[in-house]
């Protein structure tokens, strides 16, 4: 696999992923030599193998051939396209067949577009890169629509979609559900003690650790507004949520970020309300919410620097 930059503006810091399935050794051959110089290349021979090297790969895009035995392009394609992550990869037939009727069958089992067999490999490298910078665009527009730009963190609205989704399959399952309402500690004085561009590496460090105190990867962090911010915890009970609260707490301080504006300590610090419920209980997640604010102006009127819980 070739590791050198791409010559063509792939906006990433490695390179593409292609995987090339065909049974016809020459056809992957002609596809590998056009590809190798801007791509890492994965090949494949027939069906059967192309999804296994799809799994273990998880490449950005996939030239398919049609005609196969056993499994065929249209089957393999059908498959990708149903999986969680093969819904966004853009699959192009490589086919002999490429009258209009075959085309429609085609788009109907999720192919992007098509290239006609024997192929020239300058056509194919245009119709790689051009599929390639659209999938990048679409990917990047839709991380923006669910991710805080400055922390990387998920945003309010990813946060509030999830935890809808979370909350009724706890009401399903009778389950408990906590969430962590978290406040970075006199952040205010911080911005005008330090300044705001100190204060937004403040606030991604702080991130940072808020993430690396969540374990399991059903748990959420993200960017509730401001210097607020929020974890949502599935299937979790008070006495397990309090331990990820003061995992959180200690992550916090021990990034040593001075901050000798603070009441509370001497570094950046946070507070954090914890509050659980149990599905099925009759409230809402918006009750939930309120429980956890609630304990945040506890934790902060109590001095800071600490975590607070309430459970119903």
């Amino acid at each position: 696999m070739n590791q050198q930059p791409t010559t063509w503006g792939w906006p990433t810091d490695r390179l593409p992923r292609v995987l090339v399935v065909d049974d016809q050794a020459i056809n992957i051959r002609v596809a590998f030599e056009a590809l190798r110089g801007d791509h890492d290349v994965f090949m494949a021979t027939s069906g059967e193998q192309g999804l296994q090297v799809f799994r273990d790969a998880r490449p950005d895009l996939v030239l398919l051939d049609v005609v196969m035995p056993g499994m065929d392009g249209h089957e393999v394609c059908s498959q990708i396209k149903a999986g969680p992550d093969g819904a966004d990869v853009p699959v192009i037939f490589i086919t002999g067949h490429d009258s209009d009727q075959a085309q429609v069958q085609g788009l109907g089992h999720g192919a992007v577009d098509f290239i006609a067999k024997p192929f020239h490999p300058e056509v194919l490298r245009a119709r790689v890169r051009n599929h390639l910078l659209l999938k990048f665009q679409t990917d990047y527009l839709r991380s923006a629509a669910l991710y805080d730009g400055l922390t990387g963190l998920a945003n309010r609205r990813h946060f509030e979609e999830v935890f809808a989704g979370r909350w009724r399959a706890a009401e399903r399952n009778a389950q408990p559900c906590a969430v962590l309402m978290i406040d970075v500690d006199h952040f205010k004085q911080y911005n005008d003690c330090y300044g705001h561009q100190a204060g937004d590496d403040c606030l991604r460090q702080v991130a940072g650790a808020i993430g690396k105190a969540l374990m399991r990867p059903m748990d959420l962090a993200a960017r509730y507004g401001g210097e607020e911010f929020v974890c949502l915890l599935p299937e979790t009970s008070l006495p397990n949520a309090g331990p990820v609260a003061e995992r959180l707490l200690c992550n916090v301080r021990e990034l040593a970020v001075p901050h000798a504006a603070s009441g509370a300590a001497p570094v950046v610090t946070v507070s954090v309300g914890i509050a659980t419920s149990l599905g099925g209980s009759g409230r809402a997640p918006q009750d939930l919410l309120a429980d956890a604010d609630a304990q945040l102006y506890r934790a902060k009127a109590a001095g800071r620097n600490r975590a607070c819980a309430a459970s119903a």
